[in-house]
């Protein structure tokens, strides 16, 4: 997976960073032409019927999320802004891309059932990051859940890449599927992460009441 395999992939685009960083662009400057082409790539190629397509313009993209943080490293520009401005242009890379594909479905894939399993996808990949942030912004804890988003990124660019390739939906499909699954437990696991920890917190003030 993409965060797995972070410092592999970092190192070896570290180059492409360093010519950058040489030719005066900025990190909040890669992160914004990396989430135009993010879009660019889902909600042109996609709603054609262009899969495969698609998903290698995306792939393109999707590393200037590894590049633009290694720049920031790199020239000491690292910011709470560019930190901010980074996980804001990731979700609607996201949306994007699971928007893309409900268009899909509703075109040229032409089924109601996995249009609405793409946007299962595209809404509870959303709550799923935002809980988390909402948790933390209250103080509390809530890195839990079997659907991180570099999973769900990874698994479904790749799922419909080989579904175009070789000629099989059913590995998309399947992949929505799982992704609506795991997204919805999520969600579920991170309200009771946040549920169980400001129990416990009111249990300590009520007792030292």
């Amino acid at each position: 997976m993409l965060e797995r395999f972070r410092g592999f992939w970092t190192r070896l685009l570290s180059p492409v960073a360093r010519f950058l960083i040489r030719r005066g662009v900025s990190p909040d400057a890669v992160t914004l032409v990396g989430t135009l082409g993010v879009c660019a790539g889902a909600l042109v190629f996609f709603p054609q019927g262009h899969l495969l397509a698609g998903v290698l313009f995306i792939t393109a993209f999707v590393f200037s999320d590894l590049i633009d943080g290694f720049m920031a490293r790199e020239t000491g520009r690292t910011s709470k802004f560019g930190a901010f401005l980074d996980s804001t242009l990731d979700r609607i890379g996201d949306g994007a891309i699971f928007g893309g594909l409900a268009f899909y479905w509703a075109g040229p894939g032409d089924s109601d059932l996995y249009l609405v399993l793409s946007l299962v996808c595209l809404v509870m990949g959303s709550v799923t990051s935002y809980a988390r942030a909402r948790a933390e912004g209250l103080g509390y804890q809530a890195k839990v859940g079997i659907a991180e988003r570099s999973d769900r990124l990874v698994s479904i660019l790749v799922m419909t890449g080989l579904g175009a390739l070789l000629g099989l939906p059913i590995l998309q499909q399947v992949t929505l599927w799982a992704l609506a699954a795991a997204s919805t437990v999520t969600v579920v696991q991170r309200i009771w992460v946040v549920r169980q920890q400001a129990m416990a917190e009111h249990d300590a003030a009520a007792g030292g009441a």
